[in-house]
């Protein structure tokens, strides 16, 4: 049976969801105001655009590989450090997938009670926690039982989770502007010119430290574009369609990203809203939902009760369509990581029947392996008490750096890329040579003062537990990669 092929409109919608957070414009406004809309448009212009270009070409050129990453890596610095960065990133989605399985339940919970309640669920004397535990490997289970139905399903899924994140961010984009018509062009939040888009009125961000990891932070919401590499091979004339569509998905996440934290200010005032302590970044997307839909009953001179009704109404709505985004990148990021490193790598390194396709050419058995030790690390994080909680926030914060890492190995790789013969180039961008290794140097520049301040902040904090093990992540897995390849490399040999 031909299998259907993967086409622009599709891609972009998976693209929108994997990469585009709504709640990271929500956080963006409760960091910095108004003023994280010009570090969103650095973080654009000095990372997402330029390497979103570098992978348009690896994907074009590496087209018909099976591998994303690995096999772009692999055709450009060799099979070690291809197997040695992909391990590192390959690590890092491992620890997102035990986190994300846990954290789409609170937008689930938004979306049926209208406010986060998850702290407080229970059932056959479990805590809370316990059953959020057994729901997120309930969720892996599941996602993954869909997902080895083949790229229909993922593709299916992933855009519909794109059109949900669209419709919330329009919803909320014409309720803003409503809300700023009926009032007059007046803004909850003042924006007293120029220093009002560089100044945060956030206590916490105001020293040049706080500014840098901010700068991390913006850099990082884009990140994600690398993992559409692996499905390249079920795009229709990927050579044309993953350019074009990593382009025009750039072009609107960055503008969606500014556009959306501006609006925020139209209906909240971040002392009065945000000030307190009863927000935190993980209700933010729902309070300040919440906070629109409140606001905009009372500009159309609705009663306070309806007033407060709209404002659960557009609660529950953004709880819906973050869970439909969760479900989305999740169905994308629970199949690409992995195909680009198994796929991607030597065959002769695994058992047969890990690299074995199913009928709908999905390598099965390598995605319920997987899915076996996200279940086992959650039910031990779960079940495991204090010891494994404090091992829960270990392989967090080694995941941290980890996730940034194997950028550093895409774009350093990037000029060996440009120098490889007898490559077919169908799409190229960077033709002079000069220019680059400029454009990588500068890239390179950001994501190790990025990665540097990550490290350096909890060493300011004096919580060296926490900085040792955000350091050591990519040097552990990095090892861990290293010594595997070596086994294997002399298995083959022996």
């Amino acid at each position: 049976m031909k299998q259907k092929k993967i086409t622009l409109i599709s891609l972009i919608l998976m693209i929108f969801s994997t990469i585009y957070g709504f709640a990271n414009t929500t956080v963006a406004f409760d960091q910095m105001g108004y003023a994280s809309i010009i570090w969103y448009i650095m973080g654009a212009v000095l990372f997402l655009l330029p390497s979103t270009l570098m992978f348009a070409e690896y994907g074009a050129t590496f087209k018909d590989a099976h591998g994303g990453i690995y096999s772009w890596l692999a055709g450009s610095i060799g099979e070690k450090w291809a197997f040695i960065g992909t391990f590192i990133w390959y690590s890092s989605w491992i620890t997102w997938m035990m986190s994300t399985a846990s954290k789409v339940w609170i937008p689930f919970s938004t979306l049926i009670f209208g406010h986060d309640q998850t702290q407080s669920w229970g059932l056959l004397g479990l805590n809370s926690n316990q059953m959020i535990g057994v729901m997120a490997i309930l969720w892996i289970l599941v996602v993954t039982w869909f997902a080895v139905r083949g790229i229909d399903s993922i593709s299916k899924v992933s855009s519909i989770g794109g059109i949900f994140v669209s419709l919330l961010t329009g919803i909320f984009a014409i309720a803003s502007i409503v809300i700023l018509f009926l009032n007059g062009g007046h803004l909850a939040e003042p924006a007293n010119g120029i220093q009002s888009f560089v100044q945060s009125p956030n206590p916490s961000f105001q020293s040049p430290i706080a500014l840098m990891s901010f700068i991390v932070y913006a850099v990082f919401a884009y990140a994600g574009t690398e993992s559409m590499g692996a499905v390249t091979d079920n795009m229709d004339k990927p050579e044309k369609t993953f350019p074009k569509g990593l382009i025009i998905s750039t072009v609107a996440i960055t503008f969606a990203y500014s556009i959306s934290i501006f609006l925020w200010g139209i209906s909240t005032n971040w002392h009065q809203v945000l000030g307190g302590k009863a927000v935190n970044l993980g209700n933010i997307t729902y309070v300040l939902m919440n906070n629109l839909g409140v606001v905009l009953g009372h500009s159309l001179g609705l009663s306070a009760n309806t007033a407060t009704i709209l404002g659960t109404s557009f609660a529950r709505f953004a709880g819906l369509s973050m869970f439909m985004a969760y479900m989305g990148s999740f169905f994308v990021l629970i199949y690409s990581p992995l195909k680009s490193f198994i796929m991607g790598s030597n065959p002769k390194f695994w058992p047969a029947r890990m690299t074995k396709l199913n009928a709908k050419g999905m390598p099965a058995f390598a995605m319920w392996t997987q899915a076996i030790l996200v279940v086992v690390l959650i039910f031990f994080v779960t079940f495991g008490g204090s010891d494994a909680q404090q091992f829960y926030v270990i392989l967090t914060n080694m995941g941290n750096i980890s996730t940034s890492f194997p950028y550093i190995f895409l774009i350093a790789a990037f000029p060996f890329f440009k120098r490889k013969k007898g490559l077919d180039r169908p799409f190229e961008i960077y033709t002079k040579r000069w220019l680059t290794d400029t454009i990588v140097g500068v890239v390179l520049v950001v994501l190790i003062v990025g990665i540097g301040f990550t490290a350096i902040q909890p060493i300011l904090a004096h919580d060296y537990v926490t900085a040792f093990w955000t350091i050591i992540g990519p040097i552990f897995f990095g090892l861990v990669a290293w010594a595997f390849l070596a086994y294997q490399s002399r298995k083959l040999r022996g």
